[in-house]
């Protein structure tokens, strides 16, 4: 099982963050051990002293492909979720300064909390899906997936060109404004539209 994720996929995280507005998807990949699941706690790693919260749509690949057609991608995934991308900051501002690879910031244990799915039959339209993340009861971040530089089809699509999707894969598919550091003892309520489907505390 893969964890596929794609970087600076709204414009307006692209801009706080004083990163360029990118022409094609930016990928990068988790390892399964950064998953946390069932609402269970994240820990704040001894490493960083910046982790920040990155509220992400997660599509579930449930059927086997290559080289996907954008037209035809739909067939791919069944169900959408929700899921935290969290990201030691502090290491990938340094990693990126000398040309690194930000693994160590992006994959590192229990850095991809994830919610429950709902069935893709749930939305009129997957280009206008409303999603949000509350930190001890207030809203820091709200996206909607028509504010997507590239949408989950064409995701999909250029994903598969370089892996092959296999059933069970997850694809994060980029966070909205909004982003910043949590702290031990903060509660995240990550929801789609008005349904609650990710709630766990920071320790």
């Amino acid at each position: 099982m893969k964890i596929i994720c794609i970087g600076r996929n709204y414009a307006s995280h692209a801009k706080e963050l004083n990163n360029p507005i990118p022409k094609e998807p930016v990928i990068f990949m988790k390892p399964d051990s950064s998953l946390i699941r069932n609402n269970q706690p994240f820990f704040i790693p001894e490493f960083s002293e910046d982790v920040h919260h990155e509220v992400e749509l997660v599509v579930k690949i449930n059927k086997l492909g290559k080289h996907v057609d954008k037209k035809f991608a739909h067939k791919y995934y069944n169900e959408i979720g929700i899921g935290i991308d969290f990201t030691a900051r502090d290491l990938q501002s340094k990693m990126k300064e000398n040309g690194l690879p930000w693994e160590k910031a992006k994959g590192f244990d229990g850095s991809a909390p994830l919610g429950k799915f709902l069935p893709k039959s749930t939305f009129d339209n997957v280009e206008d899906i409303n999603f949000h993340l509350d930190i001890n009861g207030k809203r820091v971040q709200t996206g909607n997936t028509s504010d997507m530089l590239f949408s989950i089809h064409a995701i999909i699509e250029h994903v598969s060109k370089y892996f092959t999707l296999k059933i069970g894969d997850l694809i994060y598919t980029g966070t909205p404004e909004g982003v910043g550091p949590v702290t031990a003892g903060d509660k995240l309520n990550c929801f789609i539209e008005e349904k609650e489907l990710l709630a766990f505390n920071v320790r």
